[in-house]
């Protein structure tokens, strides 16, 4: 069984993001951080558990995941993801990353369990310090698919 702790943060919302990622397996460790130039902390939440999916190198592998993000686990564990996807994600907000998110959940035997942020939690509580660490990184990358989509929404402005 692998243990993964995912969080995300957004400095401002949108704003400069980032996610952190903790995952263990027996004595291995292995920890995965990102930043974006601008983004929300619901997408840089769901990314962290993609980003952790996607690293898994053999099909089926039990995980658990612990996140302290509410939209994350409610919506995947309520199922209400799935009646988004059978209704094409019609206005629902991101949906690049739910497609992702599915694809990489269907391939293994995934729980969620919620973890309440910041309290005494010492992997989510790492987790945190990645993705604040990462949003306010000098490198940013453009999560180019919310960049398009706030571009729309404002008349082709940035």
């Amino acid at each position: 069984m692998i243990s993964v702790y995912t969080d995300g943060a957004s400095r401002g919302n949108p704003g400069p993001g980032g996610y952190g990622v903790v995952m263990l397996y027996g004595p291995l460790r292995k920890e995965i951080s990102e930043g974006f130039r601008i983004t929300t902390n619901n997408r840089m939440e769901l990314l962290s558990v993609i980003v952790a999916l996607e690293a898994l190198k053999k099909e089926g592998t039990p995980v658990t995941i612990y996140s302290d993000s509410k939209y994350v686990v409610d919506s995947v564990e309520k199922k209400w993801v799935f009646g988004w996807e059978k209704k094409h994600f019609k206005d629902k907000k991101n949906e690049d990353l739910w497609i992702r998110f599915l694809r990489s959940y269907r391939k293994h035997d995934v729980k969620f369990v919620w973890v309440k942020g910041h309290a005494s939690n010492k992997e989510n509580n790492r987790c945190d310090e990645l993705a604040v660490a990462a949003a306010l990184g000098k490198h940013l990358k453009s999560d180019h698919w919310f960049e398009e989509e706030r571009k729309k929404e404002n008349g082709g402005m940035f």
